[in-house]
């Protein structure tokens, strides 16, 4: 068991008012620039592309936590910090947590203006560059609006079992609790829900697998009829967020073992992208892996996660055996 986080409400304080300042400096940035310069593609690190957008983010994202490491000595590992990921704040020190970060999930959607995007922040105590997902004790996760969007989320926890969170209102500058309930609906049926498959390569098989889940789940579809809906939101926070809003009753992103069936390497879910986990888990959501277990990885950019997110228990006995199965006939669980 890992020695809690000293002053951890404190921390919790100083990272809310980093992830506003991300977030309002995103936002103007989106508010005066083209959607051509930010989504003009600046580079490749760690495990994804890079595009302008991302780089106002990273920009303030390495100012505020290198004046944070100077009182709370880090490991931060985030995007944008080159091939490694990881940088010891302040240069030399000992570290006292680890720190990962993701400066804006959802980025496609974000510089398009099409879907909201997030902050995303896990800490973890140093544990010798060994640290994993299931090590964060404090996780926070900011959403980036539209221009067009006048409220705002933020959702957090301290310590692994509470969930809370905050809505703003952009326009008076005004904050209201946020109410976190995953649906209580005990079927698939006519709720949102879904196989993940944004970018072309293996959605062939996704789109198959899914389909099939549906009628062996729910049956035959009838004619002229949709039995379940989905909603392909290229963000892994976001889709947790759905989940833990009541919006969304299931998702599933299994990428990496369809890539791995290839015997190919594509784009895939990263430990960054999952750094907020920890807060669907205390508001009431299962998140696994692909096989059942607790989700769980390496605190790194680069590892290929898949995971499974259902909104309660009921959700999870409907579907799980169907998928558990789906995977085992086309050879995807080794």
């Amino acid at each position: 068991m890992s020695q809690p986080i000293r002053d951890a409400a404190a921390l919790l304080d100083r990272l809310r008012a980093i992830h506003a300042s991300i977030r309002d400096a995103v936002v103007a940035a989106c508010e005066r620039s083209a959607v051509d310069d930010l989504s003009a593609v600046a580079g490749a690190e760690a495990g994804d592309t890079i595009y302008g957008i991302d780089r106002v983010s990273e920009d303030a994202l390495l100012r505020h936590f290198e004046e944070l490491g100077r009182e709370r000595p880090m490991v931060l590992v985030a995007e944008g910090l080159g091939q490694s990921g990881r940088r010891v704040l302040p240069d030399g020190a000992e570290p006292e947590i680890v720190v990962l970060v993701d400066p804006i999930d959802g980025t496609r959607g974000l510089m398009y203006q099409k879907r909201p995007g997030w902050i995303l922040t896990g800490v973890a105590p140093y544990r010798d560059g060994q640290a994993h997902l299931a090590d964060i004790q404090i996780a926070l996760q900011t959403e980036i609006p539209l221009v067009k969007q006048h409220l705002a989320d933020s959702l957090w926890t301290l310590d692994g079992r509470t969930a809370a969170g905050v809505r703003l209102n952009r326009l008076t500058a005004g904050r209201a609790p946020l109410p976190i309930r995953p649906s209580a609906a005990t079927t698939i049926a006519h709720g949102f829900g879904n196989l993940s498959r944004f970018f072309p390569g293996p959605r062939a098989m996704l789109a198959a697998i899914d389909d099939e889940l549906i009628e062996r789940v729910l049956g035959p579809v009838p004619p002229g009829r949709a039995l379940a809906f989905e909603d392909q939101y290229i963000s892994t926070a976001g889709q947790l967020y759905e989940l833990m809003m009541g919006h969304d009753r299931w998702t599933a992103d299994l990428r990496p073992l369809v890539w791995q069936a290839q015997g190919l390497r594509g784009l895939c879910c990263h430990p960054y992208d999952l750094a907020t986990a920890s807060i669907a888990r205390a508001a009431g959501v299962i998140v696994t892996d692909e096989r059942g277990r607790p989700i769980d990885a390496p605190v790194d950019t680069e590892t290929s996660v898949a995971w499974i997110g259902y909104a309660n228990a009921a959700i999870r006995d409907q579907v799980e055996p169907a998928l558990q199965t789906l995977l085992r006939e086309r050879g995807l669980l080794r």
